[in-house]
């Protein structure tokens, strides 16, 4: 199963129901049958501008982020349930991407960059896209093409 993170911004509220928020998040992630790896409080701040949602303005808010996995199908499930949650003010679900692994060794960083093997494939790119030239020497005694 791919790995999600879900950025969360609730109303600002009292501890027992910014629990119970939490709680039914977490819930509609493990009814859809995905896994909780991680949640994080960022706390209680300004909202850079203010947000309108569920026909009340919001200038504050709590902001969460729950990373978790689940199937790709039940990503539209659960942004159609949290977009129903009234304590939601902004919901946004990223899928996170494995960092790609590079090889370097000090061997080739320290090697001029015209030797370097990353270059070299630049090099090689670059000369398959070039034209042929005209050869002067064709045995023509004139320029086929305008100048």
């Amino acid at each position: 199963m791919p790995s999600y993170e879900l950025a969360l911004v609730l109303r600002q509220l009292p501890r027992p129901e910014l629990i119970s928020v939490i709680r039914r998040t977490a819930e509609a992630i493990l009814d859809k049958g995905g896994i909780i790896r991680k949640l994080e409080n960022l706390g209680t701040r300004a909202l850079p501008h203010k947000v309108s949602e569920h026909g009340v303005v919001h200038r504050v808010g709590t902001h969460f982020t729950i990373a978790f996995d689940t199937a790709p199908t039940k990503i539209s499930d659960l942004k159609e349930e949290f977009g129903r949650d009234i304590d939601i003010v902004r919901r946004y679900i990223f899928k996170v991407e494995e960092p790609e692994e590079h090889k370097c060794t000090l061997h080739e960083e320290m090697l001029p960059p015209a030797y370097r093997k990353d270059v070299q494939e630049l090099i090689a790119t670059a000369q398959r896209k070039q034209k042929p030239k005209y050869n002067y020497n064709s045995g023509l005694d004139y320029y086929p093409f305008q100048k």
